[in-house]
């Protein structure tokens, strides 16, 4: 057998592993998603989605939670995209190479992979409790408020855009950037009309999966102590609050039948919104590789 023949095997094999673990993953999502709508379909109502929680299944509701989510992620994403994008254009195309930027990259590519509970435990310290400071008898802590949470959850999504928009920068030819500073831009005319619009397409898949992590999110929250019970809306970012699934994790700990319908009645609101959300993001980039394509014609 030649070498030839022998690394043209490995490559099926290697093809076949991978589509039967894709297949396999699938499958198992699949009989997830069939139990999930089969005991919570019946459940969804203008009341469930309207009505507030209650000790009663048959009255309990998810307005607080719904209204809740959708103001942590819009406040997450208005901290942690700037932030993220920032970060990734300072260091990929301001700074010099040295030890320092390198040490900083470093760590940015390690905070990514630190378990969300550390970063509960680094909220409930710096953003609730304010490190137990006092300036003129008030304290620096936000409480459990829906800010507190906000910036939890930023510095959770905050390695992942920084981490792939250093990518998508990176996959920007030089040659962009030499013709803009070849007809007299400065260096942020060339970022902003250059580098930017090409690598946009890379930097909203880095918003779309950490979004997508930050919605699904429990463990900071519970860490920082949202509530699993709020008879409210948020009226203002220091208002405390609820999201899914804090609702959903309280009411699939609840040994009711009841309960655990409304709970899979939530995952599919749930389900629902990150769907509408990725969907706006995945027309963004559409629109975005489409000039990219007028670009290159």
């Amino acid at each position: 057998m030649t070498r030839k023949t022998r690394y043209q095997i490995y490559g099926i094999l290697f093809q076949s592993v991978c589509l039967i673990a894709n297949f396999s993953a699938l499958f198992f999502l699949a009989l997830v998603m069939h139990d999930v709508l089969v005991d919570g379909w019946e459940g969804l109502s203008f009341d469930f989605l309207t009505g507030y929680p209650s000790r009663k299944p048959e009255n309990a509701g998810i307005l607080p939670a719904i209204v809740g989510t959708i103001y942590m992620m819009l406040l997450t994403a208005f901290i942690a995209i700037p932030t993220g994008v920032g970060a990734a254009i300072f260091l990929e195309e301001y700074s010099q190479k040295a030890l320092f930027i390198n040490f900083v990259k470093l760590n940015i590519q390690n905070l990514a992979g630190v378990p969300s509970i550390v970063y509960g435990i680094l909220g409930l310290t710096l953003f609730v409790r304010g490190f137990d400071l006092e300036i003129a008898g008030f304290s620096l802590g936000m409480g459990r408020s829906l800010l507190a949470g906000s910036l939890t959850m930023a510095l959770v999504i905050l390695p992942i855009i920084t981490i792939s928009t250093q990518e998508a920068l990176r996959a920007v030819p030089e040659s962009f950037r030499l013709a803009g500073f070849g007809i007299g831009m400065t260096r942020w005319q060339v970022i902003r009309y250059q580098v930017l619009p090409v690598a946009m397409p890379g930097i909203l898949t880095g918003v779309i999966l950490s979004l997508s992590r930050a919605i699904g999110e429990s463990a900071p929250l519970l860490m920082i102590g949202a509530l699993a019970f709020v008879a409210f809306l948020p009226a203002n970012p220091m208002d405390s609050f609820t999201v899914l699934p804090i609702q959903i994790f309280n009411w699939a700990s609840r040994p009711q039948k009841g309960f655990h319908d409304a709970a899979a009645s939530a995952i599919i609101v749930l389900m629902l919104l990150l769907l509408i959300m990725n969907a706006i993001s995945i027309i963004m980039r559409a629109y975005y590789n489409s000039k990219l394509r007028d670009l290159k014609n």
